[in-house]
């Protein structure tokens, strides 16, 4: 299953995610000279920011188009198309760090593993990810518009990882990383626009909808914007449910 990407779109309606996770950097606090690697970087904000700390940044992503697009954003750094589950490095970074991206990729004991080989001896990782309830209330309303509109939901489609801390610390510690710290907490996210969670639709939801076609697909939208309205549309303004988790873990 692969996830189709819009970078154009995700820059210009979906900023919020590399802007909430600057203080995720701040957290990293990304020393000069230190090798960091980026796992999920997207369209590159956040590498660019490790960056400038004077830190040496590799930004992997497994779409091309994100990839493609923050290398004509930032073409001093350095950026790979790659899958973490794939790919194989051994000792080479002084941290790893990774924001809203995990919880994308399902093969999460290989992508944990990958990323503990890929530490130096005492390195880092820290990062965000979606956590245990997270975007519930869009996914339930996702499942109804299309119980209501007689349209097949897939369960295999369902694109994501959304952990409890508990289960995602043991799993950390299996591979042999010690935590340092991990919260799940409620972050409610803004929308941009009246279109937000349209856009967020768009965006995010092509895993679940990828059996339909474009007509069926704006019903699903249409239906959505209507039974979330009354909780989540206010001010002229969308929020979404996000629950994030964050971590801290060493390479013992």
């Amino acid at each position: 299953m692969t996830t189709k990407w819009n970078a154009n779109l995700y820059d210009q309606k979906h900023d919020f995610v590399s802007k909430f996770g600057e203080n995720l950097v701040d957290l990293l606090a990304p020393q000069k000279h230190e090798h960091i690697l980026d796992v999920g970087c997207g369209t590159g904000d956040l590498a660019n920011e490790i960056a400038l700390a004077g830190a040496v940044v590799l930004g992997i992503d497994a779409s091309n188009d994100m990839i493609n697009s923050a290398q004509q954003k930032f073409p001093t750094l350095t950026f790979d198309t790659q899958d973490a589950a794939t790919m194989d490095y051994s000792h080479q970074f002084d941290a790893v760090f990774s924001n809203a991206a995990l919880h994308w990729m399902k093969q999460q004991e290989k992508v944990i593993d990958n990323i503990y080989r890929a530490l130096k001896q005492h390195g880092r990782f820290v990062a965000e990810m979606g956590g245990q309830g997270n975007i519930a209330s869009i996914v339930g309303a996702l499942r109804q518009s299309m119980e209501e509109l007689q349209l097949p939901y897939e369960e295999q489609y369902f694109p994501w990882y959304f952990p409890a801390a508990e289960e995602y610390q043991s799993m950390l510690e299996n591979v042999g990383f010690t935590v340092q710290m991990i919260t799940l907490y409620e972050r409610p996210t803004p929308l941009q626009g009246d279109d937000g969670l349209r856009n967020w639709l768009v965006m995010f939801s092509n895993n679940i909808l990828q059996q339909l076609n474009d007509d069926e697909k704006e019903l699903v939208y249409a239906k959505c914007e209507e039974l979330l309205q009354p909780t989540y549309y206010q001010d002229k303004q969308w929020i979404a449910d996000y629950w994030r988790l964050r971590f801290v873990a060493t390479k013992c």
